[in-house]
C-alpha cells in the first residue's frame, strides 16, 4: 500500500474512531474523495480494509455506512477489557520496574473539560498499561479493543449531561490505579480496575439508551 493510501485509510479510520464520521453515517466514495483531496481509488480500497476492521459496512443497493454502535457489543467489549486490564495488572505488578511504574505519573493529569481529548488521554493510558503487562500479545488485543471502546465513550458521553464529573471520577480511578500499581498491591489494583470498568459501564449503557444510532 502506498504513502497515499496509508494516509487515506489513518485519516478515514481515525474520523470514524473520533465519530468526526458518526455511527451509521452513509459513505460516499466521491464526497469522500473531495474531502480527502485523492481520488476514489484509495477511498474504495480504505473502505474495503475498514469493512474487514468491522469500521464499515455494506448495505444492499445504497453503498457504505459506518458500523452503527451495537448495544450487545459493547457490553461483549467492556466485559473482555475488564478481564484484560485485571491481567495486565498483575503482569505489571510481577514483572514492571520500579522505573517504569514511577513514570505512570504522567497520566495524572488530564483535561477533563473535553470529551474527546479526555477519551484519547483515555486510550493511550490503558495502552500504555497493556504495553507494560510484557505480553505482546495482551497488548495488541486491548489497542484494539480500546480503538472500538474510545467510539463508546464519545457516542455515549456526548449525550450525556455536560457536567464534567463522570470524567473526574474516571481521572481519580487512573490516579487510585497508578498508586496501586506503583505499590505492588495486585488486590487493590484488581478492584480499582473492576469498578473502574463497571462505572464506565453504567454510564456507557445509559448513554447509548439516548442515542438514535444504535443497532
Amino acid at each position: 500500500m502506498n504513502l497515499i493510501r496509508h494516509k487515506v485509510l489513518d485519516q478515514i479510520r481515525q474520523d470514524i474512531l473520533s465519530c468526526g464520521l458518526p455511527p451509521g453515517a452513509e459513505l460516499r466514495e466521491a464526497e469522500l474523495a473531495e474531502q480527502y483531496d485523492v481520488s476514489k481509488s484509495p477511498v474504495r480500497d480504505a473502505l474495503q480494509r475498514l469493512q474487514f476492521e468491522g469500521l464499515v459496512e455494506t448495505e444492499p443497493r445504497r453503498g457504505h455506512r459506518v458500523t452503527p454502535i451495537s448495544v450487545s457489543d459493547a457490553r461483549d467489549i467492556l466485559e473482555m477489557r475488564e478481564t484484560l486490564e485485571v491481567a495486565a495488572a498483575k503482569r505489571m505488578i510481577r514483572d514492571a520496574s520500579d522505573a517504569k511504574l514511577a513514570d505512570l505519573d504522567r497520566w495524572r493529569t488530564a483535561d477533563v473539560t473535553d470529551i474527546r481529548a479526555f477519551a484519547n488521554y483515555n486510550r493511550n493510558f490503558h495502552i500504555s498499561l497493556a504495553q507494560l503487562s510484557g505480553n505482546r500479545r495482551l497488548a495488541e488485543e486491548m489497542r484494539r479493543l480500546l480503538d472500538a471502546y474510545e467510539r463508546l465513550c464519545i457516542v455515549s458521553l456526548e449525550r450525556m449531561s455536560a457536567d464534567h464529573g463522570d470524567m473526574n471520577t474516571a481521572l481519580r480511578d487512573h490516579c487510585d490505579l497508578i498508586t496501586a500499581l506503583q505499590a505492588r498491591d495486585g488486590r487493590a489494583a484488581a478492584k480499582i480496575v473492576r469498578r473502574h470498568v463497571r462505572t464506565s459501564r453504567g454510564h456507557i449503557m445509559k448513554g447509548l439508551g439516548n442515542r438514535p444510532i444504535v443497532d
